[in-house]
């Protein structure tokens, strides 16, 4: 099979999930969303639920039809065309390095660059947020320069502050809570990303835009 073909595999009785194969793309994340909101416009489906290069569907058990949802997947992605979406747009404040972001000089390490450097390839990026996962609100974001991808921790910490911008191989992201982790931590916003009063809860969504805003720039 070519590594770009899709494939399809259950995960439980009335679950399966679309990997759309090769790497990780925009343009494939723009066609898993649109692949959801096909899925989600059907009366039989209880759950959609995008990732990276990959959709997740889970149908009701009681409907027709139910052993043909892999087949059902695979046409669909072979017709859908990327969404394009309206993205709303979000620059989010960021103190790099020190105690907000012990890992920074790790990444420069690596990366064979100062750690001013990448702290201003970082915050020179415009990001796309691909989808949600891990913990509520956390979004992994799309668009890393090239030069600051930096593999995950070999140790993970077992607690990751609230509002922690880290790097976990192509990614960025932000912690939204406080919990364990295994990302690169480079810098840390006071930006609120879930809230459960309000809605929707989440402040990003899939196919939002990011910015990082050095605060401690010009200082």
């Amino acid at each position: 099979m070519n590594a770009d073909s899709p494939s399809v595999h259950w995960i439980s009785e009335t679950a399966a999930v679309l990997e759309a194969g090769g790497v990780t793309t925009l343009e494939k994340q723009q066609r898993i969303w649109a692949l959801a909101d096909r899925f989600r416009a059907r009366s039989a489906v209880r759950e959609v639920v995008p990732g990276m290069n990959n959709l997740c569907v889970e149908v009701d058990p009681a409907s027709a039809g139910l052993e043909q949802l892999p087949d059902a997947l695979l046409r669909e992605w072979s017709s859908v065309a990327p969404t394009q979406r309206a993205p709303r747009r979000f620059d989010i404040p960021v103190e790099y390095g020190g105690e907000a972001g012990p890992d920074l000089d790790e990444v420069a390490r690596h990366a064979a660059l100062s750690p001013g450097e990448v702290v201003r390839r970082h915050a020179a990026a415009e990001y796309t947020v691909y989808f949600l996962g891990f913990l509520p609100g956390f979004a992994y974001l799309g668009g890393l320069d090239a030069r600051l991808v930096t593999p995950r921790r070999r140790d993970p910490r077992t607690a990751v502050p609230a509002g922690s911008v880290g790097i976990g191989g192509e990614q960025t992201g932000i912690y939204p809570w406080a919990s364990p982790g295994g990302w690169q931590l480079i810098g840390r916003t006071s930006v609120r990303l879930f809230d459960a009063a309000s809605a929707p809860p989440a402040l990003l969504s899939a196919g939002d835009i990011v910015r990082f805003i050095d605060v401690q720039a010009g200082r």
